[in-house]
């Protein structure tokens, strides 16, 4: 009996000791890097499954809230979004006196609710066993491992039930009827597709009382007067296309972000994948959150924070496309003055006001400059891999200006489409700023 007990007392002090405390393990699972490759993953998946930018922009916001809920009890600085988002409330709550490895239940939740949205699901496996098995040799406990994984399985399931209730399901397969009237949208070449997302205005906002509640001003009334605000608006993007600078050129390429680009080379059609332009943001965050060294849970609070300035700008800039259904500048000279025309960048099909890039870049812009300062500048090479360049911006407000305007030297925007855009997204992040709190 005194041998057995004093084995047993033995193996218990040998495990004692092996056992690795929080502080040890975390040296190793509380790196951000982690989850900045989490939210690369996402993207990867995103451009390959060719999701369109509204669809993407719903992506991010569901998981990046799934990984930051799964994570914000890891810092007392930082709450819970429990309550603040529209029909969002009874989150999960770790159980009191336990041990958690918050990291690991927070890439454990975002990448469960990234595989619900998503189809080539088999993407994320090497990249997820790779960050376990990272996690396993750190020496996370056993026990602390299957209880975080369970903590951010059920985190997931909670968001994903949320995800559920936002009417996307419901406006799968909905159909928008052409109208062939003057001065309304019409698909554009070369691919003439069906309009894109013609009611995301339907999407459940998070933070939103109504997807009007930044409507912007009525775009200049459609006339082919050529003294008409419409007319030299329309001149405008023409003559930029027949004089365009070097400059001008690049930072309309730079900021294409167009997810499906369809070429043309005689009877043969083929399309290129690339980044949506939430992705684009996203990248920016985690350029600057590098820079300034942010910790992980700074760095998801980033993440949210710009997936939410997204999400609710997309639902904003789509209603008014879809309530003005303004005809693209391509569709009007082409039939008016030079059939021969082509836009430097190719027309996405949906209507024409106001610039969705420009209203998501801007809110996105002064989400970050909420959270990571003003006068921040970056170097932003987000686009390098597709042959886009690299560009230095100062700020990230000046980054949005530069992307707005690069809407009208592509040829795809009026400048009232860009401008209006712009004004609108200032405002959309300027209110999810002051209605998301992620700080106690």
């Amino acid at each position: 009996m005194k041998k057995t007990l004093g084995l047993s007392l033995l193996v218990l002090l040998i495990w004692s000791c092996s056992r690795k405390t929080a502080e040890e393990y975390g040296q190793v699972t509380n790196n951000p890097t982690y989850y900045h490759d989490a939210i690369d993953k996402v993207t990867e998946v995103i451009i390959h499954d060719i999701f369109s930018p509204p669809v993407a922009s719903r992506i991010y916001s569901y998981a990046t809230l799934a990984g930051y809920e799964a994570l914000v009890h890891s810092d007392e600085r930082f709450q819970s979004l429990d309550g603040q988002f529209k029909d969002f409330s009874g989150v999960p709550q770790p159980e009191e006196g336990k041990e958690y490895c918050y990291p690991l239940a927070s890439i454990n939740a975002l990448l469960t609710v990234a595989r619900s949205q998503t189809f080539t699901v088999d993407k994320y496996d090497d990249f997820e066993n790779g960050v376990y098995e990272d996690f396993k040799n750190a020496g996370v406990p056993s026990d602390v491992y299957e209880r975080s994984i369970e903590y951010g399985q059920a985190i997931a399931a909670k968001v994903m039930e949320f995800a559920k209730g936002d009417n996307y399901a419901q406006t799968r397969g909905l159909r928008y009827t052409v109208k062939n009237e003057p001065g309304f949208w019409v698909p554009t070449p070369p691919q003439y597709g069906d309009a894109m997302e013609p009611y995301w205005m339907t999407i459940r906002p998070l933070l939103l009382d109504s997807a009007n509640q930044f409507t912007p001003p009525p775009p200049p009334r459609y006339s082919l007067d050529k003294s008409s605000p419409f007319w030299k608006e329309l001149m405008e993007v023409y003559d930029i296309s027949k004089s365009r600078t070097e400059e001008q050129e690049s930072m309309a390429w730079f900021w294409d972000d167009n997810a499906f680009v369809m070429n043309v080379q005689g009877h043969v059609m083929f399309a290129n994948k690339k980044m949506t332009p939430g992705g684009h943001w996203l990248a920016i965050a985690k350029t600057v959150l590098k820079n300034q060294e942010k910790s992980m849970i700074e760095s998801a609070e980033a993440y949210l924070m710009v997936s939410t300035a997204l999400h609710e700008a997309f639902i904003c800039s789509w209603e008014e496309k879809y309530r003005s259904e303004k005809i693209r500048p391509e569709t009007v000279i082409n039939a008016e003055f030079d059939p021969d025309w082509v836009p430097f960048l190719q027309t996405p099909p949906f209507p024409e006001y106001t610039s969705g890039h420009s209203t998501i870049s801007a809110a996105s812009a002064e989400a970050l400059t909420g959270l990571l300062g003003d006068n921040v500048a970056f170097t932003d090479s987000t686009e390098y891999e597709y042959g886009h360049g690299v560009k230095t911006f100062p700020s990230f407000r000046e980054a949005a200006t530069a992307c707005s305007y690069s809407r009208m030297y592509g040829g795809i925007h009026y400048r009232s489409g860009c401008e209006q855009g712009q004004a609108a997204g200032i405002r959309i992040g300027q209110y999810v700023l002051e209605k998301t709190k992620t700080r106690k």
